[in-house]
Formats: structure tokens, sequence, C-alpha cells
């Protein structure tokens, strides 16, 4: 008898187990996008404006006083700090810039922007310099890091392998062959899976973050399992365990 409520006992207790797991489909983000990669034309590393992008717009000449009605200065009560202003990339991808009024910018290059507006400030003073930099680029990196979270970055341009030195490096426990960017262009959801391992990778356009993109690192198979472990199973164990002892006890 008792050898057969040890029985009992390993069976209840593999059952709970089973019962207990997770499976891995329900641990992965994203698993509802195709699997197949998009499929890239040339490599695209220009970060190109979009709307709700704000700029940083510095306008220059040898007269400073000619250039002051170019650019946006947001000064204290006291007059004592000066702060420079951020544009707005609006809804319709323009900017309201001082005396020019709507430029539009969207779509086009932080270098492009530069040109544009240099060519039509021209037309009021001379030789300006047109210094743009993007105020909230950031990022966000998911999944198995050690870091996660979103980042804010300094200028333009950011790669993958940058961004995720930034979140402290890949886990032990995250893929390195299975990297998923996604980002969102003209309204339309673009991705990529990426492998760090490939030494193509930087073929990629995905490789060159832009605004607002999300990087997605799925965790290894030891990860989802031990994620797939409900919480409430050690306590069900814990009962058959004592259930099965009280029926030794009683048996004998």
């Amino acid at each position: 008898m008792k050898q057969f409520a040890t029985k009992i006992f390993f069976s209840v207790f593999f059952l709970l187990l089973i019962a207990s797991c997770t499976s891995k489909k329900e641990i992965v983000y994203f698993q509802n996008l195709p699997e197949q990669l998009a499929q890239l034309d040339s490599v695209q590393s220009n970060f190109k404006i979009k709307p709700n992008d704000i700029l940083n717009i510095t306008v220059t000449a040898y007269d400073p006083i000619a250039v002051k009605p170019f650019n946006l200065v947001l000064e204290s009560s006291g007059g004592l700090l000066a702060e420079r202003q951020g544009y707005l990339v609006g809804a319709d991808g323009t900017v309201n810039f001082p005396v020019l009024g709507k430029i539009k910018a969207a779509g086009l290059t932080r270098v492009e922007l530069s040109e544009k507006l240099t060519e039509q400030i021209s037309e009021y003073i001379l030789d300006p310099i047109v210094i743009i930099n993007v105020l909230n680029f950031k990022v966000s990196i998911l999944g198995g890091v050690n870091s996660p979270g979103t980042y804010s970055v300094q200028g333009e341009r950011l790669t993958l392998t940058e961004a995720i030195s930034l979140a402290g490096d890949l886990s032990v426990y995250g893929k390195r062959d299975n990297i998923l960017v996604l980002r969102e262009n003209n309204g339309k959801k673009e991705y990529a899976y990426l492998d760090l391992r490939d030494v193509n990778i930087m073929e990629s356009e995905f490789y060159y973050l832009q605004q607002n993109d999300v990087v997605y690192v799925e965790p290894n198979n030891v990860v989802v399992q031990q994620s797939g472990i409900n919480p409430i199973a050690t306590y069900l164990i814990s009962i058959a365990t004592f259930i099965t002892t009280l029926v030794v006890v009683f048996i004998k």
C-alpha cells in the first residue's frame, strides 16, 4: 500500500507540473507577425524626419542681429535664462518656421531640410548657416537584455548594436539570431528579424534604427520554460504532498 501511495504522489506531482507549464506561444511577444523577413533593396542609414518629431533648428550668420527673427528663444521671467525651443513636426509633415511660415519637413533628412532652409533664408540674410538636431529621438528595447526600457538618444543615427549596448547588452538568455525590429513608416507597420551572428546584418536598413523603433530580443527556451511555471503550482504540489503523506500514515 505504501508503494501504491508513493505512485499516487508522483503521478499527481507530474500532472500538476504539466498543468502549471505554459507553452512558448504564451510567453514570446509579437507572435502574430508573418515569418518572412522584409525584402530590402538598399541600406537606408539616413534618418528621415517624421510627424511628431521635435527639431532644434538654429540659424547663425555673421550678423547675429539679422538672424534673430529666425530663431525661437524662450526667456525666463527675469530675462536671465534663454533657452531654444523645439519645432514640432505636425501631422501634415510641416513645421511653422519664423518669417518663412510652414515648411515641409517630413520625409527629408536633417541635411536636406537644412539645405532647404538655408536657400530660403538666404533671400533675407547673407550666408546663413542652419543647424538641425532631433530632440526626441528615442527607441525601446524589450525582452532578453539586461536593462530593458525606452532610451533617448542625442542625434539621429543609432545602430541596432548601439541600442543593445544602451540596454546593457543581451542577457545570457536572449536569442542572438532572432531580434525583431518594429517601426512605423508613413502610418504603415514594418518589421524585420535580424541575426546578430550574421556579418551581413549591416546591409539591412533595419540595422539603422529610426525614431520610435521597438527592438525585441526573444528569450531562449530556458527562460520560456522558467517563465511558464504557474506561481500556484508550488502551492498545489505542497497540498498533494500533504495528502499523500496522510494516506501513507493511515494505511500503515
